[in-house]
C-alpha cells in the first residue's frame, strides 16, 4: 500500500523552496534552489528534485500548497489546494514544531518579517520590503566586497573581540561606513562581526519597531544559518534564539501542512492538470506549457492590470481585477 504525502512550495524572489511531508507532518524530501527570475521554471525544478528523492510507486502526493511572491502563478501551475501568504505559512509551520513560540524572526534574501504569536495564533506582524540593509542580499554584497564567502561570515564573526560599530540604517550608509572601517585598518573579523550586529540591530529598529518581543523566539530564513547574526540577536534580546535545521524551509513546510489539512477536510486539488488522477503526476508538471500575460481591463475607470495564466493555451487562472467587470472566465 502506498503512503500519502503532501507538497509545499515557497516561491521567493531570490530562492524557491519545496518539501514533501508524510501523514505525521515529518519532512521526507526537501530542496532549496535559486529562482533566477523564473518562478515557473524554478517550481518545475523543485518538483523534479523532490520526485528524485522518493519512489513515486511507494509515495503518492495527494495535495499541494503554495506560498511566496509567485504563489498564485505556481499554484495555478500545479493545481494547488491551498494558496496562502507567507505570514500564514510561516506561523503554521513554526507553531506546529514549537507550540509555545511567541515571536518569529525571519530574514530572507530581499525582505524580512516579524510575527507575534499568542496561543498558537499569529496576532500581529510587520514586513520590510523597502530596504535591503537587513537582509541576506546585503550580507552577500558585503562578503563580496571583503573577498569572503557569505557562508563563512558566522564563524569569522564569532572570533571577534571588538566588533566594529557599523551604521546600518540603509545600504548606502552601511557600505560607506564599511569602506571607511577597511581604510583605517579594522581587523577583518571585527568588520564581519560588526556587519552581523548591524543586521540584527537594523531589523529590530525597523521591522521590530514598536513590537513587544517575547520568548520563546524562533529565527528563520536563510540568514538564520549565520551564527554571527544569531549571536547578535541573542545579545540584543537577552534571551535564547532558536534556529531549526529546516528553518529556511518553514514557509513551504507550513503550506504543506495546510495542504494536508485541506485534503483531510475534503478540499481536493484542481480536477484538471497534474492532480487529475487523484495524485500528483510529476511528469505532467514538466510537460504542460504555461504562459502568463498581463492585460489591462478597460471596462471601468480602474483600468486594472490583470495577470492571466494559460496552460496549453487554456486560461486556468487570473487575478488583479478589483471588480466583477474585470473577471476573466476560466
Amino acid at each position: 500500500m502506498s503512503a500519502n504525502a503532501y507538497l509545499g512550495i515557497d516561491i521567493g524572489s531570490i530562492s524557491t523552496k519545496g518539501v514533501l511531508i508524510d501523514e505525521d507532518g515529518a519532512i521526507i524530501a526537501r530542496t532549496y534552489l535559486w529562482t533566477e527570475g523564473d518562478p515557473a521554471g524554478a517550481a518545475r525544478r523543485v518538483v523534479a528534485d523532490l520526485a528524485g528523492q522518493i519512489d513515486p510507486d511507494e509515495v503518492k502526493v495527494r495535495a499541494a500548497g503554495t506560498t511566496g511572491s509567485a504563489r498564485r502563478l505556481v499554484g495555478a501551475m500545479i493545481g494547488a489546494n491551498v494558496v496562502k501568504n507567507e505570514i500564514t505559512a510561516h506561523a503554521v509551520g513554526t507553531t506546529h514544531l514549537h507550540p509555545d513560540v511567541r515571536t518569529i524572526l525571519e530574514i530572507g534574501g530581499q525582505d524580512s518579517k516579524i510575527i507575534l504569536v499568542e496561543g498558537g495564533i499569529a496576532v500581529d506582524y510587520a514586513m520590510n520590503t523597502l530596504c535591503a540593509a537587513g537582509t541576506g542580499s546585503f550580507l552577500s554584497s558585503q562578503a563580496h566586497r571583503l573577498g569572503l564567502e557569505v557562508e563563512d561570515f558566522g564563524p569569522i564573526a564569532l572570533t571577534s573581540k571588538h566588533p566594529a560599530n557599523i551604521a546600518a540604517r540603509c545600504t548606502v550608509f552601511a557600505e560607506s561606513d564599511l569602506v571607511h572601517k577597511i581604510q583605517v585598518g579594522y581587523a577583518r573579523e571585527d568588520i564581519v562581526a560588526g556587519l552581523c550586529n548591524a543586521v540584527a540591530s537594523n531589523y529590530l529598529s525597523n521591522v521590530g519597531k514598536g513590537k513587544k518581543i517575547k520568548g520563546p523566539v524562533v529565527f528563520q530564513g536563510g540568514v538564520s544559518k549565520n551564527v554571527g547574526v544569531v549571536k547578535a540577536f541573542e545579545d540584543l534580546l537577552g534571551c535564547e534564539v532558536i534556529v531549526d535545521e529546516d528553518g529556511h524551509l518553514m514557509g513551504c513546510y507550513g503550506i504543506a501542512l495546510l495542504a494536508m489539512n485541506a485534503a483531510r477536510d475534503g478540499r481536493p486539488p484542481a480536477q484538471e492538470g497534474p492532480f487529475a488522477s487523484g495524485a500528483l503526476d510529476f511528469d505532467a508538471v514538466q510537460e504542460f506549457e504555461f504562459t502568463t500575460r498581463e492585460v489591462e481591463c478597460g471596462r471601468c475607470a480602474n483600468h486594472c492590470e490583470i495577470i492571466v495564466v494559460r496552460r496549453d493555451g487554456e486560461v486556468i487562472d487570473s487575478w488583479g481585477n478589483r471588480c466583477e467587470r474585470g473577471a476573466i472566465k476560466h
